[in-house]
């Protein structure tokens, strides 16, 4: 196969396909599904990377994108790569104070904003972005504050490249466009809270290509992808990246909470997703046969019972089910398996990458037993996503599956995993100091998770860096969060809950003393601490607090639920070391109960 510099992948692309539909994106004033042609694809980045020239981009720029996924943001990405520029993405929930960060370290001057939120995030900071020259904003209805006098329209900044005026610069620029060349920076929250600027460049995804040609050997281009994660994401941003590469159509999911609508409309053959989805799939269809009785739920029972030796301990094994087992997995393929798929909105799926948080056993056993060719995999932004996955027949409940062709692998110290290899970045923009820590004298990248490997496959055991990923795929910096609540003058300890977690908890010692002040004067009455801590008028008081210190992070980083403990952490329970660092892992084992317990539903 030829691999293309993302520069002029678009437009090799509509050589091949031309009017067939690249991408589609939901009109939500029609409830309708607009496709977008390889040509018009083509056409469109052509005339946004001449815009590009006219707005004064250069060549080797940090250009930002700050926005929900759109069609839009494809056009800026690939016409960016034609003016050799470099693309920083922003997660569209990014408060203010995180665009700021960003704006200001990549000196970002053009930076291109999604909807009203991402306008007035960016607007509000404008003063603070010394770099910042100007909002270029996607959403025709997005409504300008009265003092804006610089932000444009991207449809007016479309207007300056019509009929191609400054085509021959952007060609001379892609004729001089190398694989060695820098294609993004994707910043990830750092334990101290202070964000990294991943560096990929163009020979990451084209490795990325090989290797991924290699493993999916399913994946063509009669293949309909539903891009539902966040193009901000390095897992989706990547498999975008090969989707085009492979002549995939793109459906863009714009809002993440109608994914479950969207899917439906679309009813995919491809999509990325983090565990999340599948555990509310396997919630939904656990609730269903609980609202069930009689012969109806002893068939769905038996049906997940019947698929489980099918699949599990026979194919995946490369044996032959018994021939009553067979009967049975085929009769229920065609009514409880089928009738799931269709109303999940994935009877046509050919396979789902699944990545960005480990996967519960039960959830991978239930998903490969109704049929459903869930792919579970390992990444980082690091290693431009995959670094390894599962074989679509040889699979271990529990791994993350083999290590991708051309990346290498080996436990070091810790059981830390290593990784070396041409999808692996080479740094982190502009913190050589933070480069070295992780990139050692042979070039292993240190990833801070460990592992071990079991028959040719990779497993996961814990996190090895204070990083906690939430089973959304999101990271949080604990440290952030806790440094900035601890100075609040209620709050003494605080311990932040988020790995593998749906949302952010906190377990809370407060300033006894403060909390009791406080109920004297508001004339609360109690017979212990422990009542009072429970007490609505301090539950309400702390949650008051909690949401003003909490307000410059993004709203997935946010505490949802907190306990308010009724003594504090302390050295002779192990909580707390020598230095009164907190010690997670014994917090955790400690209050179990009443962690559980904030995650009740």
């Amino acid at each position: 196969m030829t691999y293309h510099h993302l520069s002029v992948l678009v437009h090799r692309r509509a050589e091949k396909y031309g009017e067939r539909a690249a991408l589609k994106y939901r009109d939500y004033k029609t409830a309708q599904w607009i496709p977008i042609t390889w040509n018009q694809f083509s056409r469109t980045v052509r005339q946004t990377a001449s815009a590009l020239v006219a707005l004064g981009v250069e060549e080797e720029e940090n250009i930002g994108l700050f926005s929900q996924n759109k069609p839009e943001w494809f056009y800026v990405d690939f016409a960016a790569f034609a003016n050799r520029a470099v693309t920083i993405p922003f997660y569209a929930t990014s408060s203010s104070a995180q665009a700021q960060y960003i704006i200001n370290d990549a000196q970002i001057r053009y930076l291109f904003v999604g909807e009203q939120y991402q306008y007035d995030a960016a607007f509000r900071i404008l003063g603070f972005c010394s770099s910042l020259k100007q909002l270029i904003i996607f959403d025709s209805s997005v409504v300008k504050d009265p003092r804006d006098v610089s932000s444009i329209y991207f449809e007016d900044l479309l207007k300056q490249g019509e009929g191609l005026p400054h085509n021959t610069l952007v060609e001379e620029r892609t004729a001089r466009a190398s694989f060695d060349d820098l294609a993004n920076i994707l910043y990830t929250s750092g334990t101290t809270g202070e964000p990294k600027g991943v560096m990929l460049h163009h020979s990451c995804y084209l490795e990325q290509f090989k290797t991924h040609d290699e493993r999916l050997t399913t994946m063509s281009d009669k293949d309909v992808s539903m891009n539902f994660l966040p193009l901000t994401h390095v897992f989706e941003k990547a498999w975008c990246y090969l989707c085009i590469h492979k002549g995939v159509q793109i459906c863009i999911n714009l809002r993440p909470a109608d994914i479950q609508n969207t899917i439906k409309e679309i009813r995919p053959t491809l999509m990325c997703s983090v565990p999340r989805f599948w555990e509310k799939v396997y919630t939904g269809v656990q609730e269903k046969i609980n609202e069930t009785t009689g012969v109806k739920k002893a068939l769905m029972l038996d049906a997940i019972k019947v698929g489980k030796v099918h699949n599990l301990d026979y194919l995946r094994l490369g044996k032959t089910p018994p021939l009553m087992n067979q009967l049975k997995y085929k009769f229920y393929e065609k009514t409880i398996y089928s009738l799931l798929k269709k109303t999940i909105g994935i009877e046509n799926g050919n396979f789902f990458p699944t990545a960005g948080a480990a996967v519960p056993d039960q959830i991978n056993e239930f998903v490969h037993a109704v049929g459903i060719n869930m792919i579970v995999g390992y990444g980082l932004t690091e290693s431009t996503a995959t670094v390894s996955c599962a074989l679509p027949t040889r699979y271990e409940i529990g791994s993350v599956g083999h290590v991708l062709l051309g990346i290498e692998v080996k436990i070091g110290e810790n059981d830390e995993i290593l990784l070396r290899g041409k999808t692996i970045t080479k740094g982190y923009y502009k913190k050589p100091r933070a480069t070295a820590e992780a990139i050692d004298a042979d070039g292993w990248f240190h990833t801070g998770d460990a592992g071990y490997f079991k028959n040719g496959e990779l497993f996961l055991t814990d996190r090895i860096k204070d990083l906690f990923k939430t089973s959304n795929g999101k990271y949080i910096a604990p440290q952030a969060l806790e440094t900035k609540l601890v100075i609040d003058r209620y709050i003494d300890q605080i311990a932040v809950i988020a790995d593998q977690r749906k949302f952010v908890s906190a377990l809370i010692v407060p300033v006894y003393e403060f909390v009791e002040a406080y109920a004297k004067e508001k004339e609360i009455t109690y017979d212990s601490r422990q009542e009072l801590l429970q007490h609505p008028k301090i539950v309400g008081l702390f949650r008051a607090r909690i949401d003003t210190l909490q307000q410059q992070f993004a709203h997935y980083e946010q505490i949802k639920r907190f306990t308010l403990l009724d003594e504090p952490f302390s050295m002779e329970r192990g909580e707390l070391t020598n230095t009164l660092k907190l010690k997670r892992s014994v917090v955790s084992t400690n209050y179990s109960e009443l962690i559980e317990k904030m995650y009740e539903e």
